[in-house]
């Protein structure tokens, strides 16, 4: 169902893809758009047990995307430096394919999970009175959640063949 990575050399393995995912710090989540067209978005996520979750307002683009199609891929890059002298970049990259299922009410108790992973990844240091605050907001918005059905990951082959990526 889902394509071989054409250039095997720069494969890593599902583990370090996995890895990646859940450290890196936003992705872009790519949906099937208005008419035909695809659309992609930068967003924030946290990864749980297989799952992606987001973050969204109750209405806009990305959710009448879902509504309309819930499959999806979602990429993140761990590592980019350029390298000008080798005409080159030293990358990982990593992209996970899915279906998104929204979670719109209220008292699903999944829905303030979500939202409570997402502020542990990105407010961790932030009062309690203030995370409380914005945990309590969870009526004001969609938390769509991606399962994650194939993952795949690559980086250049000078980090492969260097033993940097595994």
């Amino acid at each position: 169902m889902f394509r071989e990575m054409r250039r095997k050399k720069c494969v890593i393995s599902e583990e370090t893809a996995a890895k990646i995912l859940r450290e890196g710090d936003y992705g872009v989540l790519a949906l099937s758009g208005d008419d035909g067209y695809p659309y992609s978005v930068p967003i924030n996520y946290a990864v749980e047990d297989g799952k992606i979750y987001f973050h969204s307002a109750k209405t806009g683009h990305k959710l009448d995307a879902i509504r309309r199609n819930d499959k999806a891929s979602f990429c993140v890059v761990g590592r980019h430096d350029v390298v000008a002298e080798e005409f080159t970049t030293y990358f990982t990259s990593v992209i996970a394919f899915g279906r998104i299922k929204l979670i719109e009410d209220d008292n699903d108790p999944e829905k303030l999970h979500g939202l409570e992973l997402l502020a542990d990844k990105y407010s961790m240091n932030v009062r309690e009175e203030l995370r409380s605050k914005e945990l309590s907001r969870v009526s004001a918005v969609v938390i769509p959640v991606m399962t994650i059905e194939h993952i795949t990951g690559k980086a250049a082959r000078e980090l492969v063949r260097n033993g940097e990526i595994k």
